[in-house]
């Protein structure tokens, strides 16, 4: 049987390239010199998208492949895949979620402990010899028994808030509306409200359009000098210039964020700073993890041309 022809958006570790090598007709678009060219070329053929979260797929993409079926996601987000485009022609699309849920709550936490306690400047401390010569490290802020805020009690959201109660921090969450599973937890539904009462605020949230910019200058200003924005969902869910500018002028305490608008090109103002935490979209980053998603997206695949249910259908 021939192999079904499929667009690879973005490369994929060598563990999960072979098996779609082996299982499916690769065209590479991300080895392509002229990506026009090459979408019309095979775009006729193409049936399925493989592609990344971050990377997705445009109308124009969607659009020079007239017989696309599937747009299989390696990643949580799909919101880089152009739905509208997809309801239009009835494409699928799938996304790897669960997978990847443990992992990024592990790193919202990490990335709190490490900007509150000021890990990586400790470790410069002791590296460049500060600590012999200019004695002990400067006071940072504790984290156990002070306040959280989760803005978005999703899958991931709720994983940190879970492991948030093992510092004893006050929980407080925002989301359309309150949840059942969280009734140990306080909701605050306005998400301005809810940042006036955190001292840390991860923002949890799946990006659309309803929540772009969601963490603007008033959830910024009711968060304070005092407090620390945590970011493992998506960069379009906060105001990037309204953060720049209050961690600039102090009107923001402190930052972690591990997504940015054009990455991996961010904004150079953030290298500027001493109080942000800088990480390469990596809160999925684990060898299992990553191992589980590739699973999901080949998985997909072939229940797709299987004519089978798909496992993890966003559309």
């Amino acid at each position: 049987m021939d192999k079904p022809p499929i667009l690879q958006i973005g490369p994929y570790p060598q563990w999960d390239q072979e098996p779609l090598d082996a299982a499916f007709q690769v065209h590479r678009y991300f080895e392509a010199t002229d990506k026009a060219k090459l979408l019309a070329e095979v775009g006729p053929s193409i049936k399925a998208i493989a592609t990344r979260g971050e990377l997705g797929a445009n109308r124009g993409m969607i659009e020079a492949c007239p017989n696309l079926q599937l747009i299989s996601v390696y990643g949580v987000g799909f919101d880089a895949v152009d739905l509208q485009a997809c309801r239009e022609r009835g494409i699928r699309v799938t996304n790897t979620p669960d997978v990847l849920t443990n992992d990024v709550a592990d790193l919202g936490v990490a990335m709190m402990l490490c900007q509150s306690r000021g890990m990586l400047g400790a470790e410069t401390w002791v590296r460049d010899g500060s600590w012999a010569e200019k004695g002990l490290y400067p006071l940072k802020r504790r984290v156990w028994g002070r306040r959280a805020g989760v803005l978005g009690l999703g899958r991931i959201g709720f994983e940190v808030a879970k492991r948030l109660k093992g510092f004893d921090l006050q929980i407080a969450y925002s989301d359309v509306e309150a949840k059942s599973f969280a009734s140990d937890m306080k909701f605050v539904a306005d998400p301005v409200e809810l940042a006036r009462q955190s001292d840390f605020l991860f923002v949890t949230l799946a990006a659309s359009a309803a929540t772009r910019h969601i963490v603007g200058r008033q959830v910024i200003e009711a968060l304070g000098p005092e407090g620390m924005l945590i970011n493992i969902s998506r960069a379009s869910n906060i105001d990037e210039e309204a953060v720049l500018e209050a961690l600039e002028t102090g009107k923001l305490g402190s930052a972690a964020l591990d997504v940015f608008e054009g990455e991996p090109k961010l904004n150079p103002r953030f290298l500027a700073l001493d109080n942000v935490l800088l990480q390469p979209h990596h809160a999925s980053g684990t060898i299992e993890t990553r191992k589980a998603m590739g699973q999901l997206v080949r998985d997909n695949l072939t229940a797709h041309f299987a004519g089978q249910p798909l496992p993890t259908p966003v559309l």
